[in-house]
């Protein structure tokens, strides 16, 4: 049995019998700056109630040391994963002291040796259970208690966690810190970081109340953080959710921290949050990456509340955090900050994450049955943040703002440092929308799939709306009518549907948009009249939120067979190029190369791509100086030329300074260009070095990795597969760079022949490493073969694999057979 994977079984039975008053938790980290040194002391006290006489504790690192149970010392039974403990009593004191493991795979306490400085840094990442990698916890969500965090570190460093420092004592090269206790939260919101860490402070005021903000960054890239935005956003967002949710932010202070070799794109550990550095650009940044960030720190403020204050009971209510946060990070954006475009990239780049998601075998319900943790870590996905987030926009064009409100405002008054469930939410809803719930989640809170919508007319002039998977939808229905060169919207339709045909009066127009605005959840298809005006007038469109729409049914009808790769892509290049909203065009370029990468018919592929190349070319140079279009057009340069090698000296011109007027080739273009060489064989390990050599930082490091192994060598990526298996060593990072490297420029023809190797290999890596890893590996890489023997070979032959793999290769099988199913259907 592995004992790791907690069930939700168990626990619910342990949180029956436990009730903890506190926890502390004491750490020596004076040591991590020794690179030979693997684990550091970590010692928790914990303080409980219990019913049962017997119980355990989550640990997971080198060695479980001593045992103290109301002052006795007990028998050090530990597995790996749980300390037994034994001879409880109504009232306990149990002391665990152990060693714990520093991390290179961004579970537990991460460790990085910046290169630029040789400077230390660590951070903690937790969700969904990792917190047993540093302390011995009740690792779930609904065993609450004030944390006591006191770390030993080198002196001189920034030491952080949740709540402030109580005291701090110098020693000769080193401190001790001890923090305020935190108010009761869950493990896996407990958050230390340490490290020589640049610090930039501000405040936020209202009325009485008074917010120390801190933003912590490596040194070797504090000039790129953006502060003062940042702390603008922080700010914005603490005025919009403090007016909001009529609850006071109740962590104390709001510190912000950019971490390397990060696993997610941020986390909300309360006073303390937790980002990716990719939201940190090393020179040039589009607008559209900046409002990603503003999303994300809203998204994460939105946590404070939903998630850390009220917090689910399991797993299962996850998206009672994300789904709400998700929303609340656009929201915010569009009403709170300068990005007021934010449900414009959520149409046509947000959902379409949850419309690939629900379409897949293993699509579950937003309130998903999640019977254990391996469950929980796969089900962070598009169901339970963008499908969750576009029901709930729904849900508000569907009871109103005010009502949607005031029912957040309720729960967390009636939950405040509790956990919960789905029917806590709706009972609050309910009563102040005065509308009986209870439907609405049946229908879209509890079951899976995604509707499509499309308009039928009849020969007498008769029309219907037809929607598969039928369901209660509110909509808009937008005319749009082409005028003076422009497509402008002359009027709009407001209606509801719940049937699979709903009989509806439309006045001719040169574009029908079904689901103007984006109010519902559904994938939409347009007309024959309509989508000859989009071939034609797409980019004439004014209102980006209709764009947005119109290419969201185009995607959809690309990867869904119904539209040809051709027809998809000659829109793309006549409108592309043409595309004023950035966040919009990230989408798109992203969009066509996987088109033409996955869907395009064998025979077409080469010409498609080349095409691609020439438009981004050309798109390039005829973009303004200095613009967001010619970054982007830029980027897409560098990945379609992985692929075809036609502009080969013309990128090596602009790595040579023949660039654009305007174009900032800072360091992370300069990698995407050369990694374009070197895939397609024009430029070489020397290369590679020379680039190192004037950027010789941890994201130049993983950069050159990556690049070096995209050599177009059989050898060399037979070395990138044995790397990815056996080298131990490598961080998420650098596994995720050999992956790409191995994958680069599609070359079937120097990795065919490892395919069988990947099936028998898996699942001895899922039980070897980690889970953030051995996903890594299953998806990273997974054959592109031309058939689906070898993939339905293994499911049949390995029923008894664990179900989380399973369900990884299920998915990934479904990817291949979508992508086998719609070349066929290229014509």
């Amino acid at each position: 049995m592995d004992t790791a994977n907690l069930s939700r079984e168990e626990t619910a039975a342990r949180s029956a019998v436990i009730s903890v008053r506190s926890i502390r938790v004491e750490l020596d980290l004076t040591g991590a700056p020794e690179r030979a040194r693997s684990g550091f002391s970590t010692i928790t006290t914990l303080e409980f109630a219990s019913t049962a006489s017997s119980t355990w504790l989550d640990f997971i690192g080198e060695s479980v040391e001593r045992v103290v149970v109301n002052g006795v010392d007990s028998e050090v039974v530990y597995d790996g994963a749980r300390i037994e403990l034994h001879d409880l009593v109504d009232t306990n004191v149990v002391r665990v002291e152990a060693v714990g493991s520093y991390s290179r795979s961004g579970e537990g306490l991460h460790r990085f040796h910046d290169p630029a400085d040789d400077r230390t840094y660590l951070y903690t990442q937790y969700e969904p259970a990792d917190s047993r990698r540093v302390m011995a916890c009740f690792e779930q969500p609904d065993i609450k208690a004030p944390y006591t965090f006191v770390v030993d570190a080198p002196a001189g460093w920034e030491v952080l966690s949740n709540q402030v420092a109580a005291s701090v004592d110098a020693g000769v090269g080193v401190q001790r810190v001890e923090f305020a206790p935190t108010l009761p939260i869950s493990s896996y919101i407990t958050s230390v970081a340490a490290g020589p860490y640049a610090r930039v402070e501000g405040e936020w005021e209202r009325g009485d109340q008074r917010i120390a903000l801190g933003l912590f960054v490596r040194q070797s890239l504090s000039q790129y953080l953006e502060s003062e935005e940042i702390l603008e956003i922080t700010r914005q967002g603490l005025d919009f959710f403090t007016d909001a949710f009529a609850y006071p932010y109740p962590w104390g202070k709001y510190d912000q921290i950019f971490v390397p070799e990060y696993n997610l794109g941020a986390m909300e550990n309360p006073g303390l949050v937790t980002f990716t550095e990719s939201y940190l650009s090393r020179g040039a940044a589009t607008d559209a990456q900046r409002a990603a960030r503003a999303n994300t720190i809203l998204h994460e403020m939105a946590h404070m509340w939903f998630g850390d204050l009220v917090t689910m009971k399991w797993w299962d209510d996850l998206w009672l955090k994300e789904s709400f946060a998700d929303y609340m990070g656009s929201h915010a954006s569009a009403v709170a900050t300068r990005f007021h475009d934010a449900w414009v990239k959520f149409a046509a780049n947000r959902k379409a994450w949850a419309y690939q998601q629900d379409q897949l075998p293993t699509t579950h319900p937003i309130v998903a049955d999640i019977t254990d943790l391996e469950a929980a870590k796969l089900n962070f996905d598009g169901i339970t943040y963008a499908k969750g987030a576009a029901v709930l926009k729904q849900l508000v064009a569907f009871v109103g703002d005010d009502a949607f409100f005031e029912g957040a405002r309720r729960y967390f008054a009636a939950n405040a440092f509790g956990n919960t469930t789905l029917d806590d939410f709706l009972v609050q809803l309910s009563a102040v929308s005065g509308r009986d719930m209870t439907e609405w989640s049946q229908a879209w809170l509890q079951t899976t799939g995604v509707s499509t919508l499309r308009l039928e007319r009849e020969t007498d002039g008769s029309a219907a709306l037809v929607q598969s998977d039928p369901r209660s939808h509110r909509l808009r229905i937008g005319l749009y009518h082409r005028v003076d060169g422009r497509v402008i919207r002359r009027d709009q339709l407001a209606l509801d549907i719940h049937e699979e045909r709903t009989p509806v009066d439309i006045p001719v127009a040169d574009l029908v948009l079904l689901n103007d605005d984006d109010l519902t959840y559904a994938k939409v298809r347009l007309d024959d009249a309509s989508l000859t005006t989009v071939q034609e007038s797409l980019s004439s469109i004014d209102d980006p939120l209709a764009r947005a729409v119109v290419w969201s049914s185009l995607w959809n009808a690309t990867r869904d067979g119904e539209l040809t790769v051709a027809r998809y892509t000659s829109i793309v290049r006549a409108h592309a190029p043409h595309e004023s909203n950035i966040g919009l065009l990230a989408g798109i370029l992203a969009n066509t190369l996987f088109a033409i990468r996955n869907y395009a018919s064998d025979h077409e592929r080469q010409g498609e791509q080349r095409a691609w190349v020439e438009t981004a070319w050309a798109a390039l140079q005829a973009s303004d100086a200095g613009s967001d279009a010619q970054l982007s057009w830029a980027r897409a340069l560098a990945s379609a030329s992985a692929f075809d090698d036609e502009r080969a000296a013309d990128i090596d011109a602009l790595l040579h300074g023949d660039a654009p007027e305007g174009l900032t080739i800072d360091p992370d273009l300069r990698w995407q260009l050369l990694t374009s060489l070197v895939t397609t064989g024009h430029a070489g390990a020397d290369d590679v070095a020379a680039q190192l050599e004037s950027d010789d930082t941890g994201s130049g490091r993983t950069a050159a990795r990556r690049a070096l192994a995209s050599q177009p060598d059989p050898t060399v990526r037979a070395a990138a597969w044995d790397a990815a298996w056996n080298d131990e060593t490598l961080s998420n990072d650098h596994l995720d760079a050999v992956i790409a490297g191995f994958r680069a420029g599609g070359r079937r023809d120097l990795i065919a022949g490892f395919d069988a190797e990947y099936f028998e290999r898996i699942g001895d890596a899922w039980g070897a490493r980690s889970i953030e890893l051995a996903q890594r590996l299953v998806v990273g890489l997974f054959p592109a073969s031309p058939t689906l023997d070898l993939v339905d070979a293994w499911l049949a032959g390995n029923g008894a694999a664990p179900a989380a793999l399973r369900r990884i290769v299920v998915e990934q099988r479904d990817h291949l057979a979508r992508a086998l199913r719609v070349r066929a259907a290229q014509s």
